[in-house]
C-alpha cells in the first residue's frame, strides 16, 4: 500500500494539513501503519509536483502559516486508476507466532502467560476496532456505497481479531 494514495484519498474527501493528515493516519486502527512526518509530507510534495493535488496557503496570526491541500481532478483519476488496480494479496506478519515456534524453551507456565497475554492484546485491539467502527471516524459517507465500504473494512478488522 502506499502512503501517497491513501492521503490522496483522504484529500479528495476534504481538504487537510499534513498535520491533519498525521491525526488521521495516528488514530485509525484499520490502517496497518502509522505514517511519519516524512513520510507524509514527502507524499504531500510528491503529489503537489505531480499536480495531484492543490496546495493554499492561509495566513495565521502568531502561528505559522497552515499549508491546506486538496485533491485536483488530475489527482481523483489517479486515484481511481489506483482503485482500479489489482489487488495484492495481504501480507499479514504475524510475530508472535515466530516467538511461539520457539516457546517450547520455556517453562508451561511462562508459555501459559505468553498465550493469555497474546488473548489481552488481541482483546484490547478488537475492543478498540469496535469502537472505532462505531464512531467511524475520518471515514467518509458521501453516498451509501463509499459508508458500507468503510463499515466492511472494519467488519473485516474486527473479523480477524475475533
Amino acid at each position: 500500500m502506499s502512503v501517497k494514495f491513501v492521503i490522496l484519498g483522504y484529500l479528495s474527501w476534504r481538504p487537510l494539513t499534513g498535520y491533519d493528515l498525521k491525526k488521521i493516519i495516528a488514530a485509525s486502527e484499520i490502517l496497518p501503519w502509522s505514517a511519519n512526518n516524512n513520510q507524509i509530507y514527502r507524499a504531500l510534495v510528491q503529489l503537489h509536483e505531480e499536480g495531484w493535488v492543490d496546495k493554499t496557503i492561509e495566513n495565521q496570526e502568531g502561528a505559522p502559516d497552515r499549508h491546506i491541500y486538496t485533491a485536483t481532478a488530475a489527482g481523483v483519476e489517479g486515484l481511481k486508476e489506483w482503485a482500479r488496480s489489482a489487488p495484492r494479496i495481504p501480507f499479514t506478519r504475524k510475530d508472535f507466532l515466530h516467538q511461539l515456534m520457539w516457546a517450547d524453551c520455556l517453562e508451561v507456565e511462562e508459555i501459559d502467560r505468553l498465550l493469555e497475554d497474546y488473548l489481552d492484546e488481541a482483546r484490547n485491539q478488537l475492543f478498540l476496532l469496535q469502537v472505532q467502527a462505531d464512531r467511524a471516524p475520518d471515514s467518509p459517507a458521501r453516498t451509501q456505497r463509499e459508508k458500507f465500504l468503510w463499515e466492511m473494512i472494519y467488519k473485516n478488522w474486527i473479523a480477524q481479531y475475533e
